[in-house]
């Protein structure tokens, strides 16, 4: 049993020595454990670091690509590198290295496919009142959006067995947090939580430096991966409150109408008229997401099957 503890990495030069030196060497259950950096454009010595630690492999961007894509180019990497499960953590030691334990857990009882380390946000010294009841907000559209119950959606301290990683996929650039866990829902994949620690703060965040900016570039990314992967239902919400609203005004109108001062009444007629053909208008976008919905799927199941049989060939060859 191979266990990849990857880490994404811009400029961690200063922390990624505590980072290191908190990880596992160790697990029960884990025959072999390695550590891999990802490096997203970094412009100090987080390379040079990284070897002189003794990080096994690298994943080298030119150029910042940002969380996203430097997650998903790690998680394609510890898989052609043959890991049988894979955890994530951040280079700026916010998360206890000797819960990673805790984490593969689960994946090794063969209890779950994704295991998410649930912050303590409440007794978190460091998160401002705003940050903590935001991250609780957060989860709950998450929850709903994915139809799971993980308290701590935002938390980058998961581990993925290696059905899950070959099955997950991230469009979005800016976080894949919330879009996996979105993602997993809709599979069925088996996910879990548990809770860890947080260690004190290193550094200011560079994912959470506004709050606003963080909260409107986070509900982009919920609202577009609930309408991949669920734009029949998203669309028919909307087009079924339009719907009501304009019958209801179509009622008014022809109550007045019928009682003989419907003239002056005219204006709830057309916007009745405007709101019905809207929401069947959106009834009709969401039938055609759904289509649309299925091919992805169909796509995502072609690609699982070529990301597997890369990997095969690549064991074969080692």
């Amino acid at each position: 049993m191979k266990l990849i503890i990857q880490v994404p990495c811009y400029n961690e030069e200063e922390t990624l020595g505590i980072t290191y030196n908190d990880l596992p060497k160790h697990i029960d259950g884990i025959d072999e454990i390695e550590y891999l950096i990802i490096n997203d454009g970094s412009k100090d010595r987080t390379v040079e670091v990284a070897k002189e630690l003794g990080f096994h492999h690298v994943v080298n961007f030119k150029r910042n690509k940002g969380l996203a894509k430097g997650f998903m180019a790690g998680l394609d990497a510890c898989l052609h590198l043959g890991a049988d499960i894979i955890v994530n953590t951040d280079a700026d030691n916010q998360y206890c290295g000797a819960d990673i334990e805790k984490l593969v857990r689960p994946i090794l009882e063969n209890k779950a496919d994704i295991v998410i380390g649930e912050r303590p946000i409440d007794e978190t010294e460091h998160f401002s009142w705003k940050k903590k009841k935001f991250q609780h907000l957060g989860s709950w559209v998450v929850r709903v959006a994915s139809g799971t119950d993980i308290p701590d959606a935002p938390s980058g301290f998961r581990a993925y067995s290696r059905e899950a990683a070959l099955r997950l996929n991230v469009v979005n650039e800016y976080t894949y947090t919330l879009e996996t866990i979105i993602q997993a829902g809709h599979d069925k994949l088996a996910m879990t939580s548990v809770p860890i620690r947080t260690n004190g703060e290193t550094r200011p965040s560079r994912l959470f430096s506004s709050m606003w900016r963080y909260m409107k570039r986070s509900s982009t990314v919920i609202i577009r991966s609930f309408l991949m992967y669920k734009p029949l239902r998203f669309f028919s919400m909307m087009g079924g409150i339009m719907l009501f609203f304009g019958v209801v005004l179509g009622a008014r109108f022809l109550y007045f109408f019928l009682t003989g001062s419907g003239g002056g009444h005219t204006q709830s007629l057309i916007l009745a008229a405007v709101l019905m053909l809207a929401g069947f208008q959106s009834i009709v976008v969401g039938l055609l997401g759904d289509v649309i919905a299925a091919n992805r799927k169909i796509l995502q199941d072609v690609q699982y099957r070529v990301r597997k049989l890369e990997c095969s060939q690549d064991e074969q060859h080692k």
